[in-house]
Order: structure tokens, then sequence, then C-alpha cells
């Protein structure tokens, strides 16, 4: 009877110390090969005129903040290359006065990005529609703010999260559709030509 007892007891605390750890996948880690990386301009297929300068820097200020990575001035120098292009922009306003006047929108904006192993020509990973979404109040409101606040703030967000993306653990996601590391069959596909 002590013995099953003690079975028994032995059985619920591995349980429980067992199911207390969470799970955590294996990092994967960014190939040694990579020291330097280009930040390609990106692309703006939005009607906002602007946005492609705004994000492009924000990138290229987070690698530099972060230190880990060389930031060059020309894809010939890089051993890594991050190429990324605003797809969607879209406010919308989300509440009214009774003058019908909005006094609460929401800003998203998604955006493609891939980073591209440029000595070995694959693509380490990419992601489609990378989102940023902040809800803010009209700045004639009381803590409002102004559509340009909201995408600095939406512009440092994304870079932090692509900064971490590329140094940290390439195969985490955080998009918002077809998330994925290319596999072994798509990294043997060539990356973009270099213009």
């Amino acid at each position: 009877m002590k013995k099953s007892f003690l079975y028994a007891a032995g059985v619920v605390l591995f349980l429980a110390v067992g199911c207390a750890s969470p799970y955590k996948p294996a990092p994967q880690i960014l190939p040694q090969n990579v020291k330097k990386v280009f930040v390609k301009p990106f692309v703006n297929s939005t009607s906002q005129y602007g946005l492609e300068d705004k994000l492009t820097l924000a990138v290229i200020d987070q690698f530099i903040q972060d230190g880990r990575l060389a930031v060059v001035n020309k894809e010939e120098g890089a051993d890594g290359v991050l190429v990324g292009e605003i797809s969607k922009y879209a406010l919308e306003p989300l509440t009214y006065d009774a003058n019908n006047i909005a006094q609460q929108y929401k800003l998203w904006i998604l955006v493609n990005v891939y980073f591209v192993d440029r000595t070995k020509n694959v693509t380490l990973w990419a992601e489609p529609n990378l989102e940023g979404v902040q809800i803010f109040y009209n700045s004639t409101l009381p803590g409002g703010k102004t559509e340009e606040e909201v995408r600095e703030i939406i512009w440092s967000n994304m870079s932090r999260d692509i900064a971490r993306r590329t140094i940290e653990g390439f195969g985490s996601v955080t998009g918002i559709s077809e998330k994925k590391v290319p596999q072994q069959t798509e990294m043997t596909q060539p990356a973009p030509s270099r213009k």
C-alpha cells in the first residue's frame, strides 16, 4: 500500500512539473557567415507617399542600436540582405461623436519581408503580411495622437520585430498569414536579382 502511494505521488509530481514548464522550440540561429546586413529600401505599394523611407530608416536604426550585425551601405558588401514591401495601408474610423466626426481610428499596415543569405544565395526567412496595428483617438481629444505619431509607433514596433527575428530567431513568425520558414527545397530557389 505504501509503495503504491509513493508511486502515485511520484507520477503526480512528475506530471505537475512536466505541465508547469512551457514548451520552448529550439532556436533557429542566424548562420555564422552572416555578419553584415544591407537593408534594401522598402518598396511602397500603397497610395501613401513616403512610407518606405520612414520604415527603411527605422529598420536600419534598429540594427545599429542592437549592434550584433554591422549595417553596410551597399548590397555588394553584405552577407545578408533584408528586403521588404509595404503592401497595405488602411486608416479606418471606429467611433464618431454626435456630430458624426470621427473620434477613434484604427491604423493597419501590412508589410512583406524576407531575409536573404547573399553568400549562399538562399532565402533564410520570409514573412508575408507582417502586421502593424494601432487604435488611437483623434489628436483633438485628450491623449489623442496624430496619424504621423501612430505611424512612428508602428515603424518602431515593426523594426524591432524584424531585427529580432533576423538576429535572435529567424524561425519565429508574427505575420497574419502564410507563416513559414522556407523548406529546404524552397531555400534552393534563386534569391532576388541584385540590381
